[in-house]
């Protein structure tokens, strides 16, 4: 039995990529064949983005503005996702700040649940009756290991995050029934501006250089290295495909061996 990997002629609206994971995403998708939309706030990155993805024989690629922090502006992201009508949505926000979660602040929990949970069910409400009526469709949610194992001094993100995956399992679980699939890629430390960030933040707080801390995070990973963010877009394009059909409401960890548990 043949299990095909291409998903030429397919639409995908993929959200954060004009860099690292999200745009890595878009690049896997669109070597699949699959025309991509890329959603983010930098009208000028998007278009650098949209160009410079591998040409597909169903359309150009295109974009849409929306900033996940503003409420308005993803309600008119949504609706025009609604109209344009998609096979894939790949939801992908950066992260919240990092700290630790005694110290948070209700802003600061509301700021996360609006720009990651609401911001994904938005999308997911304006593509999913489309899916429905074809009978096909794929979500995927670009989240963290920390659904797994709660992260130090990610706080705010450990909360969100597992509301998220909770969010994902529950509607993969609604779904199923009209061949749409709903699952969650597991990022571990991956070479991105997330990454970077926390690196200088832990120096800033530990008085360590930036070497120093890179060493002691990659200590904690079996595989001696960080991610790269090809490595995450592929994972999240092959659930995507006809041969990960029945691969449905998983938390799938993407990160060396990190993750200290089954």
């Amino acid at each position: 039995m043949l299990f095909p990997l291409s998903i030429s002629g397919k639409k995908a609206l993929v959200c954060g990529a004009t860099q690292g994971i999200g745009f890595a995403t878009a690049q896997a998708l669109a070597q699949l064949g699959v025309r991509c939309t890329l959603l983010a706030r930098n009208e000028t990155s998007l278009q650098k983005a949209v160009a410079a993805l591998p040409a597909v024989e169903s359309g150009a690629h295109e974009y849409l503005v929306a900033d996940f922090s503003d409420e308005k502006s993803i309600c008119e992201a949504a609706r025009k996702a609604a109209e344009r009508g998609f096979d894939i949505l790949i939801n992908n926000t950066g992260g919240p700040p990092a700290g630790p979660v005694v110290s948070a602040t209700a802003v600061q929990f509301l700021a996360a649940f609006q720009q990651h949970l609401l911001a994904n069910h938005a999308l997911a409400q304006a593509v999913l009756p489309g899916m429905q009526e074809k009978g096909w469709g794929r979500v995927v949610n670009v989240v963290s290991t920390s659904v797994k194992i709660p992260l130090k001094g990610l706080g705010v993100s450990n909360t969100i995050r597992g509301a998220v995956a909770s969010w994902a399992k529950t509607l993969s679980n609604e779904v199923a029934k009209h061949g749409i699939t709903v699952n969650n890629v597991l990022p571990g430390a991956t070479a991105t501006g997330r990454l970077s960030s926390i690196i200088e933040g832990k120096a800033a707080k530990t008085g360590d250089n930036r070497d120093a801390v890179e060493a002691e995070m990659r200590a904690e990973i079996p595989a001696g290295r960080f991610g790269k963010p090809e490595e995450i877009g592929a994972v999240a394009a092959f659930l995507c495909t006809d041969a990960a059909a029945y691969i449905n409401g998983v938390s799938i960890p993407v990160d060396g061996g990190r993750t200290g548990s089954l």
